[in-house]
């Protein structure tokens, strides 16, 4: 095992054991206790979510937070749900994925140069992490750049992600000026990162239009330029 999978390994162990946020706690465990109809044979895991995928990423795919009967039941980020099935087609068609779905943690998935984590890391309530919550899970992110060492591009996906993002990498003191804004494509160079943002892949977004399979492979293909 490498020492970047090592350190990420000690990483992912301090996340799920994390229990900062009260609000997030009570929350996360009301809905793996309560759990919705369709998954009432299921365990939700019920914890915070820690990132996954190849410790020798270029690329680090970066959303909001897990969805209550997503990632908050089966324990991965992105796994079980609608948004998780836009995005891992679209990693599988842009070579980053083995396979264009994921089920569960044991369902095969496996990321090349890409690493998946989210700006919270527990189910909010509404999906909505409030400033102090996401805070309080930014050294968590910081940590994560810091071990992934051949990190380059980080797409974020939503201005939530956009503005984690940039505020884990002006912790290094180079904050450009002015502040850049999110929209789909828009890209910031900080430091020796690019950042690149993508509408998310909610069903509010797909569903109406607003981000399609073809502008969602267009931010991957530029992923791929850049890295």
């Amino acid at each position: 095992m490498s020492t970047a999978s090592q350190a990420l390994g000690r990483l992912n162990d301090e996340v799920v054991d994390c229990r900062r946020c009260p609000r997030l706690v009570a929350w996360r465990e009301q809905v793996a206790a309560e759990k919705r109809a369709a998954f009432a044979h299921e365990e939700y895991w019920g914890r915070p979510i820690p990132g996954f995928g190849d410790p020798d990423a270029r690329l680090l795919v970066l959303g909001l937070a897990p969805a209550a009967h997503g990632g908050n039941r089966t324990g991965r980020i992105f796994t079980g749900d609608r948004s998780g099935d836009w995005l891992f087609a679209a990693l599988h068609r842009a070579g980053y994925a083995n396979q264009p779905t994921s089920t569960d943690r044991e369902d095969g998935l496996a990321l090349t140069d890409c690493y998946v984590a989210a700006a919270v890391r527990c189910a909010p309530p509404a999906n909505r992490p409030t400033p102090t919550e996401r805070d309080a899970c930014l050294p968590y992110l910081g940590r994560e750049r810091d071990i992934l060492a051949r990190l380059v591009v980080i797409v974020c996906l939503g201005s939530f992600a956009w503005d984690a993002a940039l505020r884990v990498l002006s912790t290094r003191g180079s904050a450009p000026r002015p502040k850049p804004r999110f929209g789909h494509m828009s890209r910031a160079e900080v430091g020796r990162y690019a950042l690149l943002g993508s509408y998310h892949p909610s069903q509010q977004n797909t569903f109406t239009g607003k981000l399609t399979g073809a502008m969602f492979d267009a931010v991957f293909s530029a992923a791929k330029g850049l890295s």
